[in-house]
């Protein structure tokens, strides 16, 4: 190999991919002791869990979004987040007016379309104001598209009256065109189903673990939301 074989150029996402650990933490197994749901449903109980801290990381990132949508959001009344086992897939909506459905003036993207699926966007880089939410450095629920198998979206904005649909495959490095349609309706929402790359954890499914810190850190969303959000957990 000769001296200039030696250095590499990575683009964003082939960084992301490539230095893991650099933006949703180790993608080995760590144990520890978690306080998590018991089997019962009706008390806490702590216990000794396996778990990948990326796999945790990437749920967390879509579920703060949503979190954050309901400081911002006043029609936002509800959070809601589906684990399925056996399909290995994670969906998390929350109400609200929704994302606007519409093409940004500089980029000519659609607004969802940008800020899901393309790296480095954010509506959180004015450093003059003070920050109440997650995510600032603008990558956040890109996150979970780039570790995942398929990503997709589901919006409905109140302000257009539109729906918006998309579908990110292969760690969002394909995706479909947008399906826009008509959509009417006082309370928009915004959906996220997503299947995380389990090969890239090194597991063949979501374990029994992993699923009760999600379950875990859904109360957690529960206690740190206004009393009039609705939080469900399947």
């Amino acid at each position: 190999m000769t001296s200039s074989q030696v250095y590499q150029k990575f683009t964003q996402l082939e960084h992301v991919l490539a230095r893991p650990d650099t933006y949703v933490g180790s993608l080995d197994e760590d144990i520890e002791k978690q306080w998590v749901i018991n089997k019962d449903k009706n008390g806490m109980e702590m216990r000794t869990i396996k778990h990948v801290p990326g796999l945790y990381k990437i749920f967390d990132e879509i579920l703060v979004n949503a979190i954050d949508q309901s400081t911002i959001d006043p029609l936002v009344d509800y959070i809601k987040v589906t684990v399925d086992q056996e399909a290995g897939s994670i969906t998390v909506m929350n109400s609200g007016k929704g994302i606007p459905i519409e093409k940004h003036s500089k980029e000519d993207m659609w607004i969802p379309e940008m800020i899901f699926g393309e790296l480095l966007t954010s509506s959180n880089y004015d450093d003059t104001k003070k920050k109440t939410v997650g995510g600032r450095n603008g990558y956040g629920a890109k996150l979970a598209n780039i570790f995942s198998t398929e990503f997709s979206i589901e919006i409905h904005d109140v302000g257009t009256q539109k729906k918006y649909v998309q579908t990110w495959t292969n760690n969002m490095k394909e995706k479909t065109k947008p399906k826009i349609t008509k959509k009417t309706g006082e309370k928009g929402y915004a959906k996220f189903t997503f299947f995380p790359d389990l090969k890239r954890f090194n597991m063949s499914k979501l374990d029994d673990d992993i699923v009760a810190m999600f379950e875990k850190r859904t109360y957690d969303a529960c206690a740190c939301t206004s009393e009039n959000i609705a939080t469900y957990y399947n």
